[in-house]
C-alpha cells in the first residue's frame, strides 16, 4: 500500500486525527519491508545517532529513536560524546561514519553545545545518509520537487494530509512557523501538492486575518508554558471546515475543544503530529538504505514506494 492512499477511516476518530494510529499503520509497513530486504541482502538498515552532552531532553529523544528502530528491525548504534567534545573531534567521527558502508543513516541530535557550529556539522554529513533531511543537498532536492530524505516533522504533516480523503489541489494552506526544521521545508512539501501557501510568523500583523482564510491551518508556535496560558489559535480565528494541524508540543497552540467543532479534521496534542515524526525518521532510514543498495545495483529505488518523490 502506498502511503498516499486515503486511509482516514483507519486513523481518525470522528474528525480527530489520531497520529499514533497512523504511525502504527506505517510502522507495520516499514517493519515488513525491513524484514523482506534484510532477508534478501543479509544485513539490515542501520541508523547511527550522535549525542554531544548530557541534555536530558535530547537523551530522551535519542532513546525513543533507538527504541523505534528496534521495533521495526532497523539496527542502531549510539555515540554519546562529552559536552566538551571539540568541533574537530565531532567532524572526524562524522567523516568515519560517512565512509562506513554498514551505516545507512546518520543523525546528530540537536541542539549542539554553543562552541560547535551546527551548520558546519550538518553540512558534513553525507546527504545520502542525512536522515534528518537538513543537509544543503537534501534541501536543494526538496526545492526542486524531490522528497527523499526530507525533514521528518514536515514530512509527517504532509503524510497526514496525504492520507485524508481530501483533494488538496488549490487549497490554501497557512503555516505559522518559518523555521528551517518545520516551516520552510513544509512550504515546499505543500507546493508539491499544488496547494497555495501563506507563511506567518512572529512579525506578522493581524494574524487572525490570515488564519481565517486557511483551508489547512498548520501552527507550530509552541510558546505556551502552562495550561493556564492563553491559546494562540482560538475558534474565532479558524475557517469553518478547515483542517487544523497543531505541531506545538507539549501544550499545543490550538484551543482544541472549541476549534474541533469548526474543523473538518484536527490533530490533538499530544498524539497528533508527534508520533509521525519518528515514524518518518524510520522511513528515511529505509529510503537511505534503499538508495545505498540502488547505488550498488542490488535493487532499484522503485522497490519501495513510501509516497512522495524519491529523487
Amino acid at each position: 500500500m502506498s502511503f498516499l492512499e486515503p486511509i482516514s477511516e483507519e486513523f481518525c476518530e470522528g474528525n480527530v486525527i489520531k497520529g499514533r494510529r497512523l504511525a502504527k499503520i506505517i510502522r507495520a509497513e516499514i517493519k515488513e519491508e525491513v524484514a523482506r530486504l534484510t532477508e534478501l541482502h543479509g544485513y539490515p538498515p542501520k541508523l547511527v545517532t550522535v549525542l554531544v552532552g548530557d541534555d536530558p531532553g535530547s537523551a530522551m529523544y535519542v532513546r525513543m529513536k533507538h527504541k523505534a528502530c528496534n521495533k521495526v528491525g532497523i539496527a542502531s548504534e549510539s555515540h554519546n560524546l562529552p559536552a566538551d567534545t571539540s568541533q574537530e573531534e565531532l567532524l572526524s567521527l562524522i567523516y568515519r561514519l560517512n565512509k562506513d558502508v554498514t551505516v545507512h543513516g546518520i543523525l546528530v541530535q540537536l541542539p549542539l553545545p554553543r562552541h560547535i557550529d551546527e551548520e558546519t556539522i550538518i553540512s558534513a554529513i553525507d546527504p545520502n545518509k542525512d536522515v534528518d533531511g537538513f543537509s544543503p543537498r537534501n534541501i536543494y532536492r526538496l526545492f526542486y520537487g524531490g522528497e527523499m530524505l526530507s525533514s521528518a516533522t514536515p514530512q509527517g504533516i504532509a503524510t497526514i494530509l496525504d492520507s485524508l480523503n481530501v483533494n488538496l489541489t488549490g487549497k490554501h494552506a497557512v503555516i505559522i512557523n518559518r523555521s528551517t526544521i518545520v516551516g520552510k521545508p513544509l512550504i515546499m512539501l505543500l507546493l508539491n501538492r499544488n496547494m497555495t501557501v501563506t507563511v506567518c510568523h512572529s512579525k506578522t500583523k493581524d494574524l487572525a486575518s490570515f488564519t481565517r482564510q486557511a483551508d489547512v491551518l498548520i501552527t507550530a508556535i509552541g510558546r505556551r508554558k502552562s495550561e493556564d496560558d492563553p491559546y494562540f489559535i482560538t475558534a474565532d480565528m479558524v475557517k469553518e471546515g478547515a483542517i487544523v494541524i497543531d505541531v506545538a508540543t507539549p501544550l499545543g497552540d490550538v484551543d482544541f475543544e472549541n476549534v474541533r467543532c469548526k474543523a473538518s479534521y484536527i490533530t490533538p496534542v499530544p498524539g497528533g503530529v508527534g508520533p509521525m515524526t519518528i515514524t518518518m525518521l524510520l522511513k528515511n532510514v529505509l529510503a537511505a538504505y534503499s538508495f545505498d543498495a540502488a547505488q550498488t545495483n542490488v535493487f532499484t529505488m522503485d522497490a519501495i514506494s513510501f509516497g512522495g518523490y524519491l529523487t
